[in-house]
């Protein structure tokens, strides 16, 4: 029987108790929760304003953010910024984070570029301590989910972004009552054929948001 902490697929060990954002951020630089850490070169914590109104929740960080250590600073960032500005939401007054603090990826060769791979549910479940400590804190009004696997790691394996995109949600997330509207990730409107299609589309899904929030 392996007793390294990563076999035990649970952050839970490592999230301090009664700890602010920066003591969290902190301490989750060291979590070996699940074995992800060992590729990754940091964890990517989340970011913004500790009273933030609406938490965006992305799915994991990508190459950029592994080697910057901020959640959503590559070209999908730069990309859902400018629709949140778009739909009425200063980004400056939100709190960004991902479900899965750790980079996963795969090489096709060596020293190769590292292409994304989407985290198991195992991978998601091992983190949920850290999203439920930025929740328990950040307190906000709305959680803005951005794409499948964010909402699979909140609402659960059933989700389906296509069916709930652009809807409000009332459910019970980490112990507390929670308002949502889920979306599409803004890296999927980078993929999108008609990107521009992609892009209203978040765009207005924001929008619906931002009415929430008004």
């Amino acid at each position: 029987m392996s007793s390294s902490p990563e076999d035990q697929y649970t952050a839970e060990p490592f999230v301090p108790e009664r700890a602010g954002l920066a003591e969290l951020r902190e301490a989750a630089a060291g979590c070996r929760g699940c074995p992800l850490h060992r590729e990754a070169t940091q964890t990517v914590f989340g970011a913004g304003a500790g009273d933030a109104r609406v938490m965006l929740v992305g799915e994991q960080p990508g190459d950029q953010e592994d080697r910057q250590g901020r959640p959503f600073v590559g070209p999908a960032g730069k990309l859902l910024d400018r629709a949140l500005a778009e739909a009425g939401i200063d980004p400056g007054e939100t709190y960004v984070t991902n479900a899965v603090k750790h980079f996963k990826f795969t090489r096709a060769e060596p020293r190769k570029r590292r292409i994304h791979k989407a985290p198991s549910l195992r991978e998601m479940t091992a983190c949920g301590p850290w999203l439920a400590a930025e929740l328990a804190l950040v307190g906000p009004e709305l959680i803005v989910v951005l794409g499948a696997t964010a909402g699979k790691a909140l609402l659960g394996s059933s989700f389906r972004v296509t069916q709930v995109r652009g809807t409000v949600l009332e459910e019970e997330i980490h112990g507390h009552r929670e308002r949502l509207v889920p979306t599409v990730h803004p890296s999927s409107v980078l993929r999108a054929d008609d990107r521009e299609a992609a892009y209203q589309g978040l765009v207005s899904d924001l929008g619906v948001a931002a009415r929430v929030l008004s």
